[in-house]
């Protein structure tokens, strides 16, 4: 199973957006490493529309 260029730039888009990371640096992250992150920013994103 491959990954998807499209996906990869979605969760390049979601981290830059919310961390203000440059291109390089979140294209620099493994796979797991930067599904991570969106993981935890969507966690971020849950608590705070939810307090």
């Amino acid at each position: 199973m491959t990954y998807g260029v499209d996906r990869i730039h979605e969760e390049a888009a979601y981290v830059a957006y919310h961390f203000h990371w440059s291109r390089d640096q979140i294209l620099d992250l493994t796979h797991g490493e930067r599904a991570r992150w969106v993981t935890e920013i969507a966690r971020i994103n849950t608590r705070l529309n939810e307090g």
